[in-house]
């Protein structure tokens, strides 16, 4: 069997993905892969989603600059949701999220409200053109 039919793919095709930073365990961002990411994915080293909202696959960085290097691709136990541990580069090493933070999970909550625990690292205005 090919290792991606392992892979319980939704209606769609796809598979949710976690982006984990491998240095720190900070957990970087949430995305969707289909097959054909994934498989480019594990054949570049590099990662690659699949963007729902263009319907085409994104490569992370493409735009920003914000690449992420794929050091270990983990599939959980329902075989349902990938974990890639990531190095995350770039022209400001460390943002992952396109708000110009380093993680897409810089809300918390706290008292019924999300409070913003991040910094903005760099303008998303400087950052996409």
């Amino acid at each position: 069997m090919d290792w991606l039919d392992a892979v319980k793919w939704d209606d769609q095709g796809l598979v949710p993905v976690i982006a984990q930073e491998a240095a720190t365990g900070d957990v970087l961002m949430f995305a969707w892969m289909n097959r054909e990411a994934l498989q480019k994915t594990a054949e570049l080293g590099r990662a690659v989603y699949f963007s729902r909202s263009r319907g085409k696959l994104w490569f992370k960085g493409e735009e920003s600059g914000h690449v992420q290097t794929v050091r270990e691709i983990r599939l959980d136990c329902d075989n349902d949701v990938v974990l890639l541990k990531v190095t995350q580069l770039g022209h400001e090493p460390g943002i992952a999220c396109h708000t110009g933070r380093h993680s897409c999970f810089f809300q918390r909550h706290e008292n019924g409200h999300w409070v913003t625990v991040e910094p903005v690292l760099k303008d998303p205005e400087s950052i996409y053109r």
